[in-house]
């Protein structure tokens, strides 16, 4: 072999990649039902068996749940910039990052595990790049295997195609660092700062899984709960209570519900509420509208008087300063 025939191969760098859950395209029927599609294909998002899972799926949820959905986004989609606020912000965390820790040898980027831009697009950018090292953090601070492992799932798969593997470190969750909860309280005091009338409760809101992947080891509640009792260590001028939200199907997830929880408060005396999204590291559907309108909108129809959204750390200094410490660790000094 001539040596001096060898192929241009770029090496030496590493590339840090942030990976969010996702977003569809646009809010348009057809997009919608290809996110869906491939979010609610996931084993490890819907376990059940799939020879039953995928006529439901196909005949039902993907012919009546993308204009439910669809509805959903257009009251919180960017419309200035055509996108969802997850993918503005998720960019936005990237391009910050960047601006902190990126360099010649050191390439930072974002990728979603549902949608674009996909993860395999970006391994694939990356590795073209040169970057013989990757570091990957899955933005959910608490690990649950239908939102963390999915992520590694899909890495995996990507990594199998490669003839020249990276190496490959993955941050796995962080949901008791000492600056991600400082960041929480912070956010929290900001917003009681500025509003005028003094909470009755905050709720603390998480993405709630199925009680039954719980009872088989998922050790995502136990995660939710210390975040939510190192919060309450540190932020004492009001009570927390922690609720899980957007569950889908006929069976039980994780309690309390927050939009039952929600909805009974008034009557509890519990009439100036405030939420927060700790689970969250981007606003997003779940947040804006699940949260900050349909919830607002039954807490107040029940009785109660004011009601206010925390945001999402977002692309906040705090959140990116999270995100530097969380890498750094995992870079080759």
């Amino acid at each position: 072999m001539n040596l001096n025939q060898h192929p241009n191969v770029k090496f030496g760098k590493t590339g840090v990649l942030l990976v969010n859950l996702g977003t569809p395209d646009s809010t348009k029927w057809l997009d919608i039902r290809k996110y869906l599609k491939e979010f609610l294909s996931d084993r490890r998002v819907i376990e059940v068996n799939p020879f039953l899972w995928k006529p439901i799926l196909n005949l039902f949820i993907l012919t009546f749940r993308p204009s439910k959905t669809a509805h959903a986004y257009k009251k919180i989609w960017f419309k200035e910039s055509n996108e969802s606020p997850l993918l503005f912000y998720t960019r936005s965390q990237a391009t910050k990052l960047k601006n902190r820790i990126g360099n010649n040898d050191l390439i930072v980027d974002f990728a979603m595990r549902y949608g674009n831009p996909s993860i395999k697009s970006k391994l694939n950018l990356l590795k073209e790049k040169g970057c013989e090292n990757l570091v990957v953090l899955p933005l959910y601070p608490q690990y649950a295997a239908a939102t963390t492992a999915t992520v590694c799932d899909e890495i995996y798969r990507s990594l199998m195609t490669m003839r020249w593997q990276p190496s490959l470190q993955i941050i796995p969750h962080y949901e008791s660092e000492k600056l991600y909860i400082d960041a929480l309280v912070n956010s929290i005091k900001s917003k009681t700062n500025k509003i005028s009338w003094k909470p009755d409760l905050i709720i603390a809101s998480y993405h709630g899984i199925p009680k039954s992947y719980f009872d088989k080891g998922d050790p995502y509640q136990c995660y939710c709960q210390k975040t939510s009792r190192l919060i309450k260590e540190q932020f004492t001028d009001h009570e927390i209570q922690t609720t899980f939200q957007s569950r889908f199907g006929p069976q039980e997830w994780l309690q309390p519900y927050t939009d039952k929880t929600i909805e009974e408060l008034p009557k509890k005396g519990v009439k100036n509420l405030l939420v927060i999204c700790p689970g969250f590291s981007s606003d997003c559907v779940e947040t804006l509208e699940e949260i900050n309108i349909q919830a607002k909108e039954s807490f107040i129809k029940k009785g109660g008087k004011n009601f206010d959204l925390i945001p999402c750390l977002n692309d906040s200094e705090d959140h990116i300063e999270l995100f530097q410490t969380l890498i750094e660790r995992y870079l080759v000094k």
